[in-house]
Protein backbone atom coordinates (compact mmCIF):
# COMPACT_ATOMS: atom_id res chain seq x y z
CA UNK A 1 0.00 0.00 0.00
CA UNK A 2 2.93 2.32 0.66
CA UNK A 3 4.03 1.86 -2.96
CA UNK A 4 0.51 2.63 -4.12
CA UNK A 5 0.47 5.82 -2.06
CA UNK A 6 3.86 6.92 -3.35
CA UNK A 7 2.90 6.24 -6.97
CA UNK A 8 -0.44 8.05 -6.58
CA UNK A 9 1.25 11.06 -4.97
CA UNK A 10 3.77 11.25 -7.80
CA UNK A 11 1.13 11.01 -10.52
CA UNK A 12 -1.13 13.59 -8.86
CA UNK A 13 1.80 16.02 -8.63
CA UNK A 14 2.66 15.45 -12.31
CA UNK A 15 -0.95 15.88 -13.39
CA UNK A 16 -1.26 19.06 -11.33
CA UNK A 17 1.81 20.50 -13.05
CA UNK A 18 0.49 19.48 -16.48
CA UNK A 19 -2.91 21.01 -15.75
CA UNK A 20 -1.23 24.24 -14.63
CA UNK A 21 0.58 24.37 -17.99
CA UNK A 22 -2.62 23.53 -19.85
CA UNK A 23 -4.46 26.28 -18.00
CA UNK A 24 -1.73 28.77 -18.89
CA UNK A 25 -2.09 27.82 -22.58
CA UNK A 26 -5.83 28.46 -22.77
CA UNK A 27 -5.48 31.92 -24.29
CA UNK A 28 -3.25 30.53 -27.05
CA UNK A 29 -5.76 27.73 -27.69
CA UNK A 30 -8.65 30.22 -27.89
CA UNK A 31 -6.67 32.35 -30.34
CA UNK A 32 -5.94 29.33 -32.55
CA UNK A 33 -9.60 28.30 -32.43
CA UNK A 34 -10.71 31.74 -33.62
CA UNK A 35 -7.96 31.92 -36.26
CA UNK A 36 -8.62 28.53 -37.85
CA UNK A 37 -10.89 28.96 -40.86
CA UNK A 38 -11.21 32.72 -40.32
CA UNK A 39 -10.80 35.34 -43.04
CA UNK A 40 -7.35 36.09 -41.61
CA UNK A 41 -6.36 32.42 -41.92
CA UNK A 42 -7.64 32.33 -45.51
CA UNK A 43 -5.65 35.48 -46.38
CA UNK A 44 -2.51 34.03 -44.80
CA UNK A 45 -2.99 30.76 -46.70
CA UNK A 46 -3.49 32.64 -49.99
CA UNK A 47 -0.36 34.70 -49.32
CA UNK A 48 1.58 31.51 -48.69
CA UNK A 49 0.26 29.85 -51.84
CA UNK A 50 1.20 32.98 -53.82
CA UNK A 51 4.77 32.74 -52.51
CA UNK A 52 4.52 35.99 -50.53
CA UNK A 53 5.71 34.54 -47.23
CA UNK A 54 9.38 33.92 -46.39
CA UNK A 55 10.55 30.45 -47.38
CA UNK A 56 11.92 29.70 -43.90
CA UNK A 57 8.67 30.62 -42.13
CA UNK A 58 7.04 27.73 -40.28
CA UNK A 59 3.59 26.99 -41.71
CA UNK A 60 1.97 24.54 -39.32
CA UNK A 61 -0.97 26.86 -38.68
CA UNK A 62 -1.64 27.13 -42.41
CA UNK A 63 -1.96 23.40 -42.95
CA UNK A 64 -5.50 22.05 -43.11
CA UNK A 65 -4.62 19.45 -40.48
CA UNK A 66 -2.42 21.21 -37.92
CA UNK A 67 -4.98 23.16 -35.92
CA UNK A 68 -7.77 20.69 -36.72
CA UNK A 69 -5.73 17.83 -35.21
CA UNK A 70 -4.97 19.90 -32.13
CA UNK A 71 -8.65 20.75 -31.59
CA UNK A 72 -9.64 17.13 -32.18
CA UNK A 73 -7.03 15.94 -29.68
CA UNK A 74 -8.33 18.47 -27.15
CA UNK A 75 -11.88 17.19 -27.58
CA UNK A 76 -10.69 13.60 -27.11
CA UNK A 77 -8.78 14.64 -24.00
CA UNK A 78 -11.84 16.35 -22.55
CA UNK A 79 -13.92 13.24 -23.16
CA UNK A 80 -11.26 11.06 -21.57
CA UNK A 81 -10.97 13.27 -18.49
CA UNK A 82 -14.74 13.39 -18.04
CA UNK A 83 -14.88 9.61 -18.37
CA UNK A 84 -12.22 9.16 -15.72
CA UNK A 85 -13.98 11.55 -13.36
CA UNK A 86 -17.30 9.74 -13.80
CA UNK A 87 -15.89 6.26 -13.08
CA UNK A 88 -16.88 4.70 -9.81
Amino acid sequence: MEQNLNRALQVVQQLTAALDEFDAAQDAIRQLTRYYGSDEWRRDLAADEAGLLPRDLKRGVLSEDGIWNLLSDLKDLQTRILGLLCEE
